[in-house]
């Protein structure tokens, strides 16, 4: 992998993390535009998840952000 930024071939894993009420800690990425529910939240029922896997490049701190499917 390489930064999209300065090239730098050096990315640091790491994750973002959700500290919101009721999160698991990470960040998810889901499919389609932002719907909101009755009472103001997300509408996510049915929509796959996909967790948030975040690199950070050594030479200059851009963030690399990827999605894999939920464990």
């Amino acid at each position: 992998m390489r930064c999209t930024q300065c090239d730098g071939t050096e990315l640091e894993p790491g994750f973002i993390e959700d500290g919101g009420e009721h999160s698991q800690g990470y960040a998810r990425w889901i499919q389609g535009p932002l719907e909101r529910g009755l009472f103001g939240g997300a509408r996510r029922l049915w929509k796959t998840r996909w967790i948030i896997d975040a690199y950070r490049c050594v030479g200059c701190s851009h963030l690399e952000l990827f999605v894999r499917p939920k464990d």
